[in-house]
């Protein structure tokens, strides 16, 4: 991907996707998480006013 931030997304939906695997979190949770995670991101990186 083109954007810097794309590396660290990655990263916190594959921690979101392993809890869920694990049994740590259902998927939904997981699911939930990395969406706020990413929105949270995308806005601190001005792309989601």
């Amino acid at each position: 991907m083109a954007i810097p931030e794309f590396q660290g997304i990655g990263a916190q939906v594959g921690q979101s996707v392993a809890a869920a695997l694990s049994g740590q979190t259902t998927v939904d949770q997981a699911l939930q998480t990395a969406q706020s995670a990413v929105e949270r991101t995308m806005k601190q990186a001005g792309y989601i006013k």
